[in-house]
């Protein structure tokens, strides 16, 4: 019979019955409890739109009175920070290209000597433009800086100077993404972000749900070896991450009109360590969860810190240096600056090799620890 009074005593005894099995399902408690917490921790004090602190180099042939001003008006705003002071544009550009700096600082030779002709100088800023947002607000502040920072030192017969337009022209040159085109630096992106998505959950899953059907004894009886079953799972989903690719980049192109201005089988080949830490993390996790449940809980817990941290969707330089240096191990940062840096700046391998040993160092390390507990779940 379905009816009957309602009992709170039997609706009790049910609630104390849950929450046993949430205390017996410790995994799944844990992260229900913590994903929350990281969430607040991660968009509370890792997430800025206003980065500042931006690595810098400065060509200044020409050290004066007022190239010291403006420098020192660059450090007080705290939107630059001066790393590198090349002697060359060549060695200049190639920080750019490598990714170690976002902005080079160039001085003319004759800067004091046209300032004091009132002759107003051009003082260039190269910036790096496929994170246009992460820029953006650094290149507002120069031209303001480069005004202020020079009323100390123009006095005396320079006082004529103090016009309302700035005694210096600030051009800037934002380079690989002149128009500050959102999709050149969001839809390139979107290759890590889908691959990392779909490729630690589907794997995660491979195992746990064998284990789930009970069809893992059946597979233990047969003749194959443990690592002759994970390369025969592995294989099939690295060949859906190249199709996942081969589909982005062809609708980032036609669609998006993303240039593609380097070599597309250097990015597909260096794609298959991405590809491998990603399947890498999704073994690992299927060897911990005890169910499907577990394994795209796990799953969805390393994608959100990924996309968050990575630079994905916030500026990564706008992230306090604990964030950076999480972020730093994670191999979607390091794929995107790939990525970005092959379609946009046409990167070559030189120039990126960088990026790629920080991901063949996760995968060694997570696929290690991916084999020994795969064997210790076998046993």
């Amino acid at each position: 019979m379905l009816g009957g009074r309602f009992s709170g005593r039997r609706m009790l005894a049910m609630v104390v019955k849950e929450f046993r099995q949430m205390r017996r399902d410790r995994v799944t408690f844990a992260i229900m409890v913590g994903i929350p917490i990281i969430q607040l921790i991660l968009f509370g004090f890792a997430i800025n739109s206003d980065p500042k602190h931006l690595p810098t180099a400065v060509l200044c042939p020409d050290p004066s009175v007022f190239s010291r001003s403006i420098l020192t008006a660059m450090r007080n705003s705290a939107y630059f920070d001066i790393v590198a002071k090349p002697d060359t544009e060549a060695e200049a550009t190639r920080l750019l290209i490598m990714g170690e700096v976002l902005f080079v600082v160039n001085f003319p030779t004759d800067f004091s000597r046209n300032l004091v002709r009132g002759e107003r100088p051009a003082l260039l800023l190269q910036a790096d433009a496929t994170d246009p947002v992460a820029v953006s607000n650094a290149v507002g502040a120069l031209k303001t800086l480069a005004k202020s920072a020079l009323k100390r030192d123009i006095a005396g017969s320079l006082t004529y100077l103090r016009a309302d337009f700035s005694p210096v022209d600030v051009e800037v040159h934002p380079k690989y993404n002149p128009e500050g085109i959102t999709q050149y630096n969001i839809v390139p992106g979107l290759m890590g972000v889908v691959l990392t998505m779909t490729l630690v959950i589907i794997t995660s899953l491979a195992v746990t749900r064998e284990r789930e059907r009970g069809t893992m004894e059946n597979l233990l009886t047969t003749p194959i070896r443990p690592l002759e079953m994970m390369l025969g799972k592995l294989i099939p989903y690295i060949m859906v991450g190249y199709m996942q690719m081969l589909l982005i980049v062809v609708v980032a192109h036609v669609l998006f009109q993303v240039p593609l201005l380097g070599s597309l089988s250097l990015l597909f080949a260096v794609s298959l360590l991405f590809i491998g830490a990603n399947l890498s993390v999704g073994v690992t996790f299927s060897t911990v969860a005890k169910n499907q449940l577990q394994a795209v809980q796990m799953s969805f817990f390393f994608f959100l810190s990924s996309i968050l941290l990575s630079g994905f969707m916030f500026p990564f330089r706008g992230m306090p240096e604990w964030a950076q240096w999480i972020g730093t191990s994670l191999p979607l940062t390091h794929f995107l600056r790939v990525v970005r840096g092959i379609l946009l700046k046409g990167n070559g391998f030189s120039d990126i090799w960088v990026h790629l040993w920080h991901i063949l160092l996760f995968l060694v390390i997570v696929l290690t620890i991916g084999l020994k507990r795969y064997r210790q779940t076998l046993d």
